[in-house]
């Protein structure tokens, strides 16, 4: 088979829409799958790095919060005992008998008792004054006078910072005698209430293990290991502690507190560790949690074969549902072709389709449906606006000035030639000759607004002499809109209106006003008349078809509405408003159109 055979076998195929969209869907859900392959396998490092500073983030934060819930019921504890009267009392009242102190010591060592039964962690607890007087434990241990109190931090701090709680590093503790464990103590201030001063200190050594046990008892991988140092960079708890003493194991101390990030990761080659960094608002601790990368590594491999067999079973999946979708997406279009080919032989009412669902298939064949049923009501419309159109314009061509109007206007002349009112009569003379000459001259339906405008003025000066003491008219018509067309005697039935049912009825002087103007792509005319104006009644029927009482010269409002809007559409015409009493304004929106001339150019 040569090129060009092959070429057209492909051709050929792909002219159906369901094999293009098979073929489509399929090169794209594998590019998408390839993608989605080399991505999850090139970025898996990355993932599971990520979800492990998450974890071992959540981790240090749950100690944190352990260790700081830990220290404030401590805190709590040591505000009973410094606020305690009868340890006050104890330690600064100078003139107390020997049966006051004791009763003073008894009260103040139950308490001691009663918090170290409850407490099984508390290690020694004790109170202190600056003048020598203190009370540790049971009563029966000693201050060990070799050691100073205030060289040791955690009791200088609690002098210097009377509001705070101090909190020291791990230690051991030497300040009793002949008790000498590895504690953390929490120390406060306590107030003389004669001088108001700092004038001891209470203290509570607490079980170093602990806050080993709240470190050790999280899973950070087989040779991860949680880490606390102070504000000052001294570890309070490691669990290799000893090594770090000895010298033999160091940690990047300074690395961690100088850390802008809550993590970093070290080069160490295969030793490379994770460190995620917590610091404690409440104690000013940082937890740290070290992971080793190696161990992070492990679920690398797995978690990428795990990725490939997911593509796998997508790709399969994927390619089962892309048959479904092209066979689902073509059958309607296939029927749509069928339906297009009825119409196309004229049989609109075979050419309906059923719509089975709401995508845009149904979407597109419910158009469709409107679109025919459109077609076919707009064709008969058509039928029906071209004869009625011949019919408007046939009694246009035939309307005449109204006989009543003529035979007045005529007996005006006469009785004004009889009394000698020659210029009178010239000025009538002449204008019923206009309106006589544009009501039988102009063979076609449309001229332009300014020979509707002088067909109008001559009409209007006519019935200016008639009705002189009742009627004052003005016209004011942009001049940028009088070479625009309008319809054929549209102005005068109006007018006529307005007069006759309007300004007649009224006893006093009124104004006729005619104004035109441009409003976008229409143009608006608007007649307004301040006669006696029209109730609701009446305007709701000012369009009837046989509303006799708004006829004027045979064409009439209705007449005029109707052939306005088969000329120029639904949405132009004229509209009503009226008051009575105010007067009636009719506006008429007509299209902006150039009227055409002879050779069919709009001019």
């Amino acid at each position: 088979m040569n090129k060009e055979s092959k070429k057209n076998v492909i051709l050929h195929h792909f002219k159906s829409i369901r094999l293009t969209i098979l073929f489509s869907f399929s090169a794209l859900i594998v590019f998408s799958l390839l993608i989605f392959l080399l991505i999850s396998l090139n970025y898996t490092e990355d993932t599971v790095l990520d979800n492990s500073i998450d974890n071992t983030t959540q981790l240090i934060k749950q100690v944190n919060g352990d260790i700081d819930s830990y220290i404030n019921y401590m805190e709590n504890i040591s505000s009973l005992v410094t606020n305690n009267e009868n340890v006050k009392d104890y330690l600064f009242y100078d003139n107390l008998t020997k049966d006051q102190k004791s009763l003073y010591a008894t009260a103040i060592l139950d308490q001691f008792n009663t918090i170290m039964e409850a407490r099984q962690d508390i290690c020694n607890i004790a109170v202190i004054s600056s003048n020598g007087r203190y009370i540790i434990n049971d009563g029966t241990d000693m201050l060990n006078e070799f050691v100073s109190l205030f060289s040791l931090d955690w009791y200088r701090y609690a002098f210097l910072y009377p509001d705070k709680t101090a909190l020291s590093s791990s230690h051991v503790q030497n300040v009793i005698k002949n008790n000498y464990k590895w504690v953390i103590t929490l120390s406060k201030s306590i107030k003389n209430p004669i001088s108001n001063k700092t004038s001891g200190i209470f203290f509570i050594d607490l079980n170093y293990n602990v806050i080993s046990d709240m470190c050790e008892n999280n899973s950070l991988g087989e040779k991860g290991y949680v880490f606390i140092l102070d504000r000052d960079g001294n570890i309070i708890y490691h669990p290799q502690q000893q090594l770090l003493y000895s010298g033999l194991k160091t940690e990047r101390v300074d690395q961690v507190l100088n850390s802008k990030t809550n993590y970093f990761v070290t080069d160490e080659g295969d030793e490379s560790k994770l460190y995620t960094i917590s610091t404690s608002k409440k104690t000013g601790w940082t937890i740290v949690g070290v992971v080793y990368e190696s161990e992070l590594m492990k679920n690398k491999t797995q978690t990428q074969i795990i990725y490939i067999v997911v593509a796998f079973i997508l790709l399969a999946a994927a390619m089962i549902i892309s048959v479904f979708i092209s066979t689902r997406i073509t059958r309607p279009i296939k029927k749509l072709k069928d339906s297009m080919k009825e119409v196309e032989k004229g049989h609109f009412d075979n050419a309906n389709i059923e719509v089975i669902s709401e995508n845009e298939i149904g979407s597109l064949s419910k158009s469709f449906n409107i679109m025919t049923a459109e077609i076919k009501k707009l064709m008969e419309e058509n039928i029906y606006e071209q004869k009625q159109k011949r019919k408007s314009e046939l009694k246009a061509l035939q309307s005449q000035i109204n006989p009543h109007f003529l035979y007045n206007t005529l007996d005006s002349i006469i009785w004004m030639a009889e009394s000698n009112k020659n210029k009178e009569v010239v000025l009538m003379t002449a204008s019923l000759a206009k309106l006589l000459r544009q009501s039988i001259s102009n063979e076609n339906e449309v001229l332009t607004i300014e020979q509707e405008v002088g067909y109008i003025t001559s009409y209007l000066t006519i019935q200016k002499m008639r009705y002189k003491d009742k009627l004052e008219y003005e016209i004011d018509v942009d001049k940028d809109i009088c070479q625009y067309e309008i319809v054929k005697l549209v102005l005068q039935p109006i007018v006529e209106n307005a007069i006759y049912h309007g300004i007649k009825f009224k006893e006093t002087m009124c104004l006729l006003t005619i104004r035109g103007y441009s409003a976008g792509n229409n143009i608006i005319i608007k007649v307004i008349d301040n006669g006696v104006g029209m109730t609701e009644e009446v305007l709701a029927h000012i369009f009837d078809e046989h509303k006799h009482n708004f006829k004027s010269n045979g064409v009439g409002v209705f007449n005029v509405q109707m052939r306005l809007q088969l000329y120029y559409g639904k949405n132009y015409g004229i509209t009503y408003e009226s008051s009575p009493g105010e007067g009636t304004t009719a506006t008429i929106t007509i299209p902006k159109r150039r009227v055409q001339g002879d050779n069919g150019e709009k001019v």
